[in-house]
Parts: structure tokens; C-alpha cells; sequence
């Protein structure tokens, strides 16, 4: 009997937030998200993708593009060929995720023996501190004092009082901060000594991507890591004597296919890893917690961030992250 052509289901939802979550672009409630479904008859993938607004995108241009695709895929789309067949973002991860996930299932193994890993092991994530005033931060800090790293979302005025506040309320958690493309290099300058000793480890997108040229003419004692200045592999020429890291998120390189290229390519240049997320379900997390096993710091706490996750999802003990059972993504039964 001839196989049955694949075909490409997109369905999109929004998922209630826990609670309000602010940064320095505005205030989310929801977390928006579109699935990309492949089936053909036999086997079934998955992937999510989580729109970037900084990247010009929305839901309905997700949704838009997938459908497009719904053609290609019945020809014979595949992993490989969807990698020029749409641009990095967040409707090409969905798909290649589902690629992925549909592939494992028809060879019996996971995605993680498909891509070569080997055994996937569980990882700690950052928990992250909304933007809020430092009270507020400090107060949400102490509620999760046993979480062993705090990421602080920054963006406003205040920014070095917020981090103070938190390391008073936390003395000993690590914190890693996130100013989301909001300082000048002015204010880079000035933070710096306070966020020393504040013990900050991490300064994630302190310019904007356009201006961070500047970098280089920076002393860091910090390490500073590139989120919205690194989306692929051909922006990692420009990085050098910028950042000392890369943050790779699979919305944002498109897929799990230029996720784990990126991580191999950066790691051989010298930049840390540092793997990160948008807030989003269990089923957005999983194929990144496969790139996380080579980072130095895992920032996949989204779905902790949602009033409900999908059931089943990844096991969350604490900032713990265990890899899902069978009967989710990326794994055959």
C-alpha cells in the first residue's frame, strides 16, 4: 500500500499567564501561540511557535505563513528543504519542531538519538523576575529564594536600585540581568560597579542591536551576552570583542536545525551558551531543553510562568527541568 501524503495542520491559542508579566515593551497576559501539526496517517509531529513582535512578527503572520506551506509540505517538504524555504522566526521553528518530533516517531527513537546527543539529562533554569519596581522584584525574589538562578528583566529608570533590592532580599542566589536592548552606552558604563557588587554574572542585551558597536570599546568585567544582536549563524562574524555569549532561542534562529548548528559553531569560536525561551507551553520548551545539554546557562522557565501547561508536559521540580516522557514530543512509543 502507498504511504499517505503528509499533510500540515496549524492551529493557534492563547494560553493565560499566572500572572501579569512586564518588560521594558509592555505588559503580557497571554502567551500566543501557533502549532504546527504533521501527519501521515502512521505518525505525527509537533512543534510551537511564539511570535517575536521585535522581529516584525504576529500571530496572524505565523499562522499566514504556515498555511502557506500546507502545499509543500503534501509535495514533500522536509527538514532539510524548509531550511531555505522559509526565513529564520518563529512559523519556521513550529514546523521544523514538527519535523523533528514526526521524524523520531517514524525511525522508533527520539529526536535526541536523530540528532546525535545522546542521553538527554535534566537541567536548572533561571527563573525570571518580571520588570516591576524594586519592592515588587525583591518581594518576588524572596518568594523564590530556593531557586538556585534569578534572571532580572530590566528596561526603566531604576534599573541598578531594582538589583540592589533583589540582592538584599537574595544573598545568595546567583542572578544573571536582562536589559532588553534598553541602555545607552552611557549607562552601561555607569551600572557597571554597581552590578558588580551586586554579584551579577550575566548582562544579557544591554544596547540595542544596532548600536552595539560600542561594545568593544567597553571593559567587561561582566560577561555580556547577545540576545536580539545574535538570531543565526551569520551573525556570529560580528559578535567577536562584542560578547562573550550567545542567547539561542529557537523562535528566534527558526528551528531546532539552525538551534543546534548555531550552538556547535559558537562553542567552537569560544562564546558560552546560554539557551533561552519565550513564554510558551511545555511543547515549545522540549525540543531546546536538547540544546541546553551543551549550555552554561538554561533560561527555559516559560511554561512555570503560565496559569496552566499542557498535560502531559516537561517535569518541573523546582528550576529543575526533566526531559518529558514518551507520550510527548520528540520521543517514539
Amino acid at each position: 500500500m502507498a504511504p499517505h501524503p503528509q499533510r500540515l495542520t496549524v492551529t493557534r491559542r492563547a494560553w493565560a499567564l499566572a500572572r501579569p508579566f512586564t518588560t521594558a515593551h509592555g505588559v503580557q497576559t497571554t502567551a500566543d501561540i501557533v502549532v504546527a501539526e504533521i501527519s501521515d496517517g502512521d505518525s505525527r509531529g509537533r512543534g510551537e511557535g511564539v511570535p517575536l513582535q521585535r522581529y516584525g512578527e504576529s500571530i496572524e503572520s505565523i499562522v499566514a505563513a504556515l498555511d502557506a506551506m500546507k502545499g509543500a509540505v503534501v509535495s514533500g517538504l522536509n527538514r532539510e528543504t524548509l531550511q531555505h524555504a522559509l526565513p529564520p522566526g518563529a512559523a519556521r521553528n513550529a514546523l521544523d519542531c514538527a519535523f523533528w518530533d514526526i521524524d523520531a516517531k517514524r525511525a522508533y527513537c527520539s529526536v535526541a538519538d536523530l540528532a546525535g546527543l545522546g542521553t538527554v539529562t535534566p537541567v536548572v533554569t533561571a527563573f525570571t523576575l518580571a520588570l516591576d519596581t524594586p519592592e515588587k522584584m525583591a518581594e518576588l525574589a524572596e518568594a523564590n529564594r530556593a531557586r538556585l538562578l534569578l534572571k532580572l528583566v530590566l528596561g526603566r529608570d531604576g534599573d541598578v536600585e531594582r538589583v540592589q533590592a533583589v540582592r538584599q532580599a537574595v544573598p545568595a542566589s546567583r542572578l544573571i540581568v536582562d536589559a532588553n536592548e534598553s541602555w545607552n552606552e552611557a549607562q552601561l558604563r555607569e551600572f557597571m560597579p554597581a552590578l558588580i557588587d551586586c554579584r551579577v554574572e550575566l548582562i544579557e542585551q544591554p544596547l540595542p542591536a544596532g548600536a552595539d558597536g560600542a561594545l568593544a570599546r567597553i571593559e567587561r568585567p561582566i560577561p555580556l551576552c547577545a540576545d536580539e544582536s545574535c538570531r543565526t549563524l551569520a551573525d556570529l562574524d560580528r559578535l567577536n570583542g562584542k560578547y562573550e555569549a550567545i542567547n539561542i532561542k529557537l523562535d528566534k534562529a527558526g528551528g531546532l536545525t539552525e538551534a543546534l548548528a548555531l550552538a556547535a559553531e559558537a562553542k567552537r569560536r569560544g562564546f558560552r551558551i546560554m539557551v533561552g525561551g519565550m513564554i510558551g507551553t511545555s511543547l515549545g520548551i522540549a525540543p531546546a531543553l536538547l540544546v541546553a545539554q551543551q549550555a552554561e546557562i538554561v533560561d527555559l522557565d516559560g511554561p512555570l510562568h503560565l496559569a496552566s501547561d499542557r498535560v502531559p508536559g516537561l517535569h518541573y521540580n523546582g528550576s529543575a527541568i526533566h526531559p518529558p516522557d514518551q507520550n510527548f514530543w520528540g520521543q517514539s512509543t
